[in-house]
């Protein structure tokens, strides 16, 4: 049973909240894979992706990872790319399409139940989406139970709110302007794993093993103030329906408020933000 909170199912909520801005990650997925290229080329040489692997995608957003993982397994491997909400997974198989990535498959798939056989997967990915789970360590035991025996998991979570200004200062000005707590409470939010110590307690108690967490820089230098204003504003799920739901004059306030905050990171015009986030590696044993 999940939790609950006023009455509507946590995890419905979730996947409502990123249901509604699956648009905002179509329209920005090249530039979002663009900023996190680094890490996911850590993560694929984490976890030894190689031609001809099976590999599963968890909570893939528009599928950046998987599709970077199917240039490597090949012609002889496949990708299955999943995420619970179903407008996020079709939007991987479009981009798939695009690419021309025959060896790419699409699903719907809740990172805490996953209807996939056991062993059979030689690699599990997940980047930026186990923060969101409402329980974490089941969904690490799932990453674990579809793995083959040797098989690697390679999960990518943002680190501390301080070293992500990017997202924490627009939370910060939201909840300052609306005075209410961002994420709800009851839901996960995006730094909800950001101690390594948790990361790493959430993959072994999954059953995970020779467990190892380390901290991957991800800096964030926008086209512009707004550039990150609209990505942000599109993106960000917990707080996106919230600033479009603002008249525009509240909009304009808020937008002001955040444009002063972002000062400290801008110079000469160019905004420059620091990033991290943390990957964790793990095995199945």
């Amino acid at each position: 049973m999940t939790e609950t909170f006023d009455g509507v199912d946590t995890k419905q909520r979730i996947r409502d909240m990123w249901a509604s801005v699956a648009p905002g990650w179509e329209a920005y997925a090249d530039a979002n894979d663009d900023r996190g290229a680094a890490l996911t080329d850590r993560i694929l040489d984490g976890t030894g992706v190689q031609a001809g692997h099976r590999v599963l995608e968890l909570a893939s957003g528009p599928g950046g990872t998987g599709l970077a993982a199917a240039e490597r397994v090949g012609a002889g491997g496949e990708v299955v790319i999943t995420d619970a909400v179903e407008e996020m997974s079709a939007i991987a198989g479009r981009r798939a399409a695009q690419l021309g990535l025959g060896n790419v498959r699409t699903g719907v798939a809740d990172i805490e139940s996953i209807d996939q056989p056991d062993a059979s997967f030689d690699v599990v990915l997940c980047r930026e989406g186990l923060m969101f789970a409402v329980d974490p360590t089941r969904g690490a035991s799932e990453i674990a139970r579809l793995l083959r025996l040797g098989g690697r998991a390679g999960v990518a979570v943002w680190g501390a709110r301080e070293d992500n200004p990017w997202l924490g200062l627009l939370l910060d000005v939201v909840v300052a302007h609306l005075g209410m707590t961002l994420p709800p409470p009851g839901t996960p939010g995006p730094f909800s794993l950001s101690e390594p110590d948790q990361l790493e307690a959430a993959l072994r108690g999954g059953g995970l093993a020779e467990v190892t967490v380390e901290s991957v820089a991800v800096p964030y230098g926008p086209e512009s103030l707004d550039h990150w204003w609209a990505r942000t504003c599109a993106c960000a799920g917990p707080i996106a329906g919230l600033i479009e739901a603002l008249p525009g004059d509240a909009q304009t306030e808020l937008r002001a408020r955040a444009t002063e905050a972002v000062a400290a990171f801008t110079t000469d015009g160019e905004v420059r933000f620091p990033g991290r986030a943390l990957v964790a590696f793990g095995t199945r044993a």
